[in-house]
């Protein structure tokens, strides 16, 4: 075993450590997202996902609306796809950054993440240079939403 004397080198070691823990807390999360066999944007949105290290299981059903029944999403915060990751639903193209947000904070009180509709300019809805403002919803247990992110 190796036996580090310096307290700066242990605490330089000890911070990296923590550091790398934290960066790559996704890597190799289950994820699995339900979509429509059609939906292109889904599919994009699914290899962004893919990209920052999530472990995906896609289910490809025509039976959305079962799905949606299924996790309570109301249709005032429903979209095209529905990802599952640590017990949250993940509705449309919602944001790594409030995904990993999510995770490692795990708020008790939040059933899920929401973009409501398929905005232009979301992960996966990209076209052209055109980026539409939205907001990322966080839908409480009780069904009520608030604002977790602004893009």
């Amino acid at each position: 075993m190796l036996k580090i004397k310096s307290p700066i080198l242990k605490k330089s070691l000890l911070i990296l450590t923590l550091l790398a823990s934290n960066v790559f807390a996704i890597e190799g999360k289950k994820m699995t997202v339900y979509k429509s066999p059609f939906c292109g944007c889904c599919t994009e949105w699914t290899k962004i996902m893919e990209k920052k290290g999530f472990d995906l299981t896609v289910i490809k059903t025509e039976e959305m609306n079962d799905i949606k029944n299924k996790f309570n999403i109301k249709n005032e915060h429903a979209s095209c796809h529905t990802a599952i990751v640590d017990g949250y639903y993940i509705e449309g193209h919602v944001n790594y950054s409030a995904i990993k947000k999510l995770l490692k904070e795990k708020p008790s009180n939040i059933a899920g993440l929401s973009v409501p509709g398929m905005v232009v300019g979301s992960p996966g809805m990209e076209y052209k240079d055109i980026k539409k403002p939205y907001n990322i919803l966080s839908i409480n247990k009780n069904g009520t939403s608030s604002i977790y992110e602004k893009h």
